[in-house]
């Protein structure tokens, strides 16, 4: 069969990943197109563009690059109706793919959502076109499913998170030799994982930086995102203390103290390595003043604390993330009492997602639903 898969950012990509390798076991003749990553040409099929093409951060951003989306929205849509495919597939990026999701349907393809828009989080309205233009949707967080099923009568499948599996399939490493590998010293590591987009890297990184005199006895090493450059990060780095390693972040994450995590995907990433962390975020003041009105009322950002429905990490938000709030919190998360709480919560966190097992449940779902 021919599929034609959307994500548009890097967890997207990962996802998508290993939902194509699933793919490949249940459907011998599966081709695949898809707007993705390395990790996605990587198992094969044709890449149409690369994420790095599609990701605008923030309202300021989107505005400014309407047009750009614009002419991406009507390329995809050619570019479907030329493949043909049995079945689009949607991972997240629910700004696009909720729109191409709108058009296919009237034109008749088959359309199935991996990874939920966030609605319960805003624009909680996207659920009467999810009702008209999704045929399936494959929900990885543990309350969505009753957010569907009790609240709007729409019928999902929870299937797990994937980051278990990319998690527990990963390859060991020897800590020994990744610190060789990266030049990095007995001391122990602090993580710092600043986000994967320019615009968010450039707020993040130099605050988390801030604090790297106030901790001599550690080491502080940046996680460079696959999406950017060495050269864009060299800017920010100016003390010996600090290293970069690219396109590594399991590995630095297996082998880390301590972390200090920018808001996203990476939060729950970090606890699934059993890593304690800060959660840090701070966006430009318009989109920031824009978002605050436009979420819905929800308690916490970071992943970890919304699963948990209680406060694991510490979260500091906009105002909150500074140099002074920031070595206090790290201080503190690096207290062998508080890493021993750490331990409990993020094994009753791995228990509420599931287990292992949600790419090759999608691609199951996917399949036989085609059949």
């Amino acid at each position: 069969m021919k599929y034609y898969i959307i994500a548009g950012e890097a967890s997207g990509d990962l996802h998508g990943s290993n939902l194509m390798k699933s793919l490949i076991k249940q459907d011998l003749n599966a081709e695949f197109r898809f707007w993705g990553g390395d990790l996605m040409q990587n198992v094969g099929g044709t890449l149409v563009k690369h994420y790095r093409e599609l990701a605008f951060m923030g309202f300021l951003e989107v505005v400014m690059n309407l047009r750009t989306i614009t002419k991406n929205l009507s390329f995809c849509k050619e570019d479907i109706e030329s493949y043909n495919p049995d079945v689009l597939i949607f991972i997240d990026y629910p700004g696009f793919n909720m729109r191409i999701a709108k058009w296919a349907k009237l034109k008749g393809y088959k359309t199935q959502y991996y990874i939920s828009p966030q609605i319960w989080a805003w624009k909680e309205g996207r659920i009467n076109a999810i009702k008209r233009d999704i045929d399936k949707m494959y929900v990885i967080l543990p309350f969505e499913k009753s957010f569907y099923e009790d609240k709007h009568n729409y019928p999902v499948e929870f299937v797990g998170h994937p980051l278990i599996d990319a998690i527990s399939d990963r390859v060991q490493i020897d800590e020994y030799e990744f610190r060789a590998q990266h030049e990095l010293s007995e001391k122990p590591i602090i993580a710092l994982l600043p986000g994967s987009r320019k615009q968010e890297i450039r707020k993040m990184l130099s605050i988390m930086l801030s604090v790297v005199d106030d901790f001599s006895d550690y080491q502080f090493v940046i996680a460079g995102a696959p999406s950017q450059e060495f050269s864009f990060y060299e800017q920010f780095i100016n003390n010996p203390n600090v290293h970069f390693v690219s396109n590594k972040t399991y590995d630095l994450l297996s082998v880390s103290t301590a972390a200090l995590v920018t808001s996203g995907t990476a939060t729950l990433e970090t606890a699934l390595f059993k890593v304690p962390q800060v959660v840090c975020y701070k966006g430009g003041w318009l989109s920031y003043q824009i978002g605050k009105r436009l979420v819905k009322h929800i308690k916490y950002i970071s992943l970890v604390n919304l699963i948990m429905d209680k406060e694991v990490v510490t979260e500091l938000i906009q105002d909150d993330f500074t140099p002074e709030r920031l070595s206090k919190e790290l201080q503190i998360i690096l207290d062998s009492y508080q890493r021993a709480r750490f331990f409990l919560d993020y094994y009753d966190l791995e228990k509420k997602l599931g287990g292992k097992g949600a790419s090759e449940k999608v691609a199951q779902l996917i399949y036989n639903s085609l059949n």
